[in-house]
């Protein structure tokens, strides 16, 4: 199907964007400048900003709990932002829904941005607070049944590290990880990925995009070849937890998502993917009021309901 007419009429009204280098904290700034007043946010029964005691560090957290309950399953969120935007400001939104479609205790990870953290300091971050919430399970209110993962764009990047580094490191507490249209392969090669040629311009996020995007990141450290930065080129996937990968139409990072969710299969790992037609990247923050791609957060939670 066409690239879903609202998103359409969304990006033809969008400026033409500045030429020059990328400045994120300018870009930052706008980016928190269309963050909605509290008042209009979805109502749960608490949202709380805490500080996570980790082995990474001190982290700013956001906890989001929907009803009042005993207990709670566990979601670990980690929001995009090629690796240098978003916060836990910019993806408000998309916990709230999280933690109402799904009923679990989300945890909104603040995690360090580059360039002015060097990786794997984000990374490192996310994974951290994996193991604090482990380790706060009475305080959480945690069920000790289900600990799940999730994040989209770089955030679904962040998922499938820390999924595997905690597989190595012989944590084996997460139940499911979530990646909506992930960003899994930071080379960026058009020859490999289809969807990076036909994507490549018109639906928001353009291929040409893609390496000064996640400079910031690459150029602080972080080596595409390295299966933490690009997680696709992990070579052993035997073992890891149940998937899901939600994917775009219109994204040029499609095929990546997909394939990885094949490579997933072939290892004998429980993995769904599901492509929205009409989407391009990003529509779990920017177009989830879209009813068809609302259902995204009912997938989610069918996802995490299965043992």
């Amino acid at each position: 199907m066409p690239l879903h007419p609202e998103i359409a009429t969304f990006l033809a009204g969008l400026p033409t964007p500045p030429e020059g280098p990328l400045d994120p904290v300018s870009m930052r700034a706008v980016d928190e400048a269309h963050v909605a007043p509290l008042e209009e946010r979805l109502p749960l029964h608490a949202v709380d900003d805490v500080t996570a005691q980790t082995a990474s560090g001190e982290v700013p957290v956001r906890i989001y709990t929907p009803v009042e309950a005993d207990s709670y399953g566990v979601l670990v969120y980690f929001h995009g932002g090629a690796f240098f935007l978003g916060s836990l400001e910019t993806h408000d939104h998309v916990a709230r829904s999280l933690a109402k479609e799904t009923g679990f205790k989300v945890i909104s990870v603040g995690y360090r941005l580059a360039p002015e953290a060097a990786f794997p300091a984000g990374l490192d971050d996310c994974y951290a607070v994996v193991r604090w919430a482990a380790e706060e399970g009475e305080s959480l209110a945690w069920d000790s049944t289900t600990l799940a993962i999730a994040g989209d764009s770089s955030g679904g990047t962040f998922v499938a590290a820390v999924a595997g580094k905690a597989h190595d490191d012989g944590f084996h507490r997460i139940t499911h990880q979530v990646l909506y249209y992930p960003s899994l392969d930071l080379d960026f090669d058009v020859d490999r990925y289809a969807s990076l040629r036909e994507n490549a311009v018109g639906h928001g996020l353009e291929t040409a995009g893609l390496k000064p995007f996640n400079a910031f990141y690459i150029d602080s450290g972080a080596d595409p070849a390295d299966p933490l930065v690009s997680p696709i080129k992990r070579a052993e996937l035997t073992g890891l937890p149940p998937a899901l990968i939600v994917t775009a139409e219109y994204d040029p990072l499609r095929d990546e998502g997909e394939l990885y969710g094949r490579r997933l299969r072939e290892a004998g790992v429980e993995a769904t993917v599901s492509r929205y037609e009409g989407a391009g990247h990003g529509f779990v923050q920017h177009f989830s009021w879209i009813p068809e791609y609302h259902r995204v957060f009912a997938q989610t939670r069918d996802f995490l309901s299965r043992r």
